[in-house]
């Protein structure tokens, strides 16, 4: 992927966080910002299952596709932390998992049943959905261990700051996170599969990092619709 096409791709998917924040304002609910978490967590377990090649201009990095989509997770809990407290963040954290525990039950269930004989895509069915009760499950501990470290993390930087220098709680949260995150879930998903591990740890990392470090203005922007620009952070 090229560089500026990333990019594109990543401004993209971050500008989503827009529509969940006016929600939370216009309605004091985090039901859009939940419901946004949640579809990202499951779309990034089903697109974790293609390695992809992302392309920063100075180097190429091997990372699961569906990174993009996981890094913004961070934003959204930043954002519930930031309007609606912890421990909404961890409810929210919580309906994800159960999320996650149930899609998996449904893709075990949809591998098993028997394809038609006129069907002609069971294996290629199995190869990639027969893998998302691993990949999935390995996401259980890095998900749990990462986002609620994220939590805690932020909502300790909002207090030390006295709820200002907003930025320092977004980066200092989540860029610590995405590399456990990482850490935790390539060796647990892709281990003995012959895959190239510390490359692909390279990658998450690199590529979450980048996304990160962009979703900076977007979370001043989130908080400026949630707030409407209360004070000078």
């Amino acid at each position: 992927m090229p560089f500026l096409l990333l990019i594109f791709w990543i401004l993209g998917i971050t500008s989503i966080t827009l529509l969940g924040s006016w929600y939370a304002r216009r309605y004091a609910r985090p039901d859009l910002l939940i419901a946004l978490y949640v579809t990202f967590i499951l779309v990034a377990q089903i697109l974790a299952v293609k390695i992809s090649l992302f392309d920063l201009g100075f180097a190429k990095f091997f990372a699961p596709a569906g990174v993009l989509v996981f890094s913004i997770t961070y934003l959204l809990t930043d954002i519930v932390n930031e309007k609606f407290g912890r421990a909404e963040t961890h409810r929210m954290i919580f309906i994800a998992f159960v999320s996650q525990v149930a899609m998996v039950f449904f893709f075990w269930l949809g591998v098993k049943f028997p394809a038609a004989p006129f069907w002609r895509m069971q294996d290629a069915w199995q190869n990639i959905f027969g893998l998302v009760p691993r990949i999935t499950s390995a996401s259980w501990v890095a998900f749990l261990a990462s986002e609620n470290f994220d939590a805690y993390v932020f909502d300790w930087f909002k207090k030390l700051t006295r709820g200002k220098h907003l930025w320092s709680r977004n980066v200092f949260s989540s860029i610590p996170a995405l590399l456990l995150d990482s850490l935790i879930f390539v060796p647990l998903a892709f281990f003995g599969a012959g895959l190239p591990l510390l490359p692909l740890i390279t990658g998450q990392v690199v590529v979450k990092w980048l996304v990160g470090f962009l979703n900076i203005p977007f979370m001043y922007l989130n908080e400026w619709i949630l707030f409407v620009k209360q004070d000078d952070k």
